[in-house]
């Protein structure tokens, strides 16, 4: 399993301060900041081209920053050898070799990080079995799917316990299945106290597994917080549509009576809420309904999301 880590003290075990990187005339990292703490999932949202991948090679000590500076564990500069030791970074592309089992990658790269004997058997297995993979492990990977492929790109970074791992688009051209596994598993990291630096460009990925995201287009961050912070900064409601059997007037008068819910009317079948959390209410709602001797027969929760965030701030939709 991978080992619960540990941070110092209430530092951030990440923090990024006003990353700055150039190319030529372009600037494809301007002025970055943020922090990324243990056990959290911070994902970077952002078209491709916004400076998402440049970001992170910043903090993987891949790149020199031409401004700013991003620290590991309170004290290590990213691009001290001890800080690029501590982090497990798995990038876009697969960075493994396809005439080799999966096994034989993992442990060609194990000795890399300096594990042997024993030591490297036990991370190689560890490393499988996380990710779904000890049925193939002596299959070689050209013979793999795209999201086992994937999959096994994500075990490669965990071989060394990382006490940060960053991930760059780790679901790009697989299926849905193998998605939901990653997504699934990219989760489960975060439980065991790792902390994890996420990048997409897919709204439902940042919004499903994330706790805190930052909104990055033309090499600024332009936002940063949980789905709830961003989605009140535009004071964005929540909407709850009950469909139902009664008096449908009764009905709205008795849920504008239940804390949270701001309005509350009623429209043909249906009476139409607005309230700041819509799961939140529902169990209040549904309770209300009750006692006001309307039988509802179905809900609809839409809920305001980063979509909206992102078009607000950027005046366009999320781009490919």
């Amino acid at each position: 399993m991978v080992h619960e880590v540990t941070a110092a003290g209430p530092v951030p075990l990440l923090r990024c301060s006003g990353l700055t990187k150039t190319f030529g005339d372009r600037t494809a990292v301007d002025d970055v900041t943020f922090d990324v703490s243990k056990g959290e999932i911070y994902g970077l949202l952002g078209p491709n081209g916004a400076g998402k991948t440049t970001t992170i090679k910043l903090v993987c000590g891949l790149l020199h920053p031409d401004g700013g500076s991003a620290v590991l564990d309170g004290r290590l500069d990213a691009q001290d050898l001890a800080a690029k030791h501590a982090v497990g970074y798995v990038p876009q592309d697969i960075a493994l070799y396809p005439d080799l089992t999966a096994r034989e990658n993992l442990s060609f790269l194990g000795r890399l990080y300096g594990l042997r004997r024993g030591l490297l058997r036990e991370r190689v297995d560890e490393a499988l079995q996380l990710t779904d993979l000890v049925d193939r492990g002596n299959d070689r990977v050209d013979s793999y799917s795209g999201g086992m492929k994937r999959r096994l790109n994500i075990a490669a970074g965990l071989l060394h316990y990382p006490i940060l791992l960053v991930l760059d688009e780790p679901t790009v051209g697989v299926d849905p299945q193998s998605r939901h596994a990653i997504l699934e598993h990219v989760q489960a990291f975060g439980r065991t106290g790792m902390a994890v630096l996420y990048t997409t460009h897919y709204m439902e990925e940042a919004e499903r597994i994330c706790d805190r995201v930052g909104i990055i287009d033309n090499g600024r961050l332009i936002a940063e917080g949980t789905r709830r912070e961003l989605v009140a900064r535009l004071g964005e409601r929540d909407r709850i549509d009950l469909t139902a059997a009664g008096d449908l007037n009764r009905l709205a008068e008795a849920c504008r009576a239940v804390a949270g819910v701001e309005t509350a009317a009623a429209s043909d079948d249906q009476v139409h809420l607005v309230t700041d959390d819509g799961r939140r209410v529902l169990p209040g709602v549904l309770e209300a309904a009750e006692r006001a001797g309307v039988q509802v027969t179905s809900v609809e929760v839409v809920e305001a999301d980063l979509e909206a965030v992102f078009m607000h701030l950027t005046g366009t939709a999320l781009r490919e």
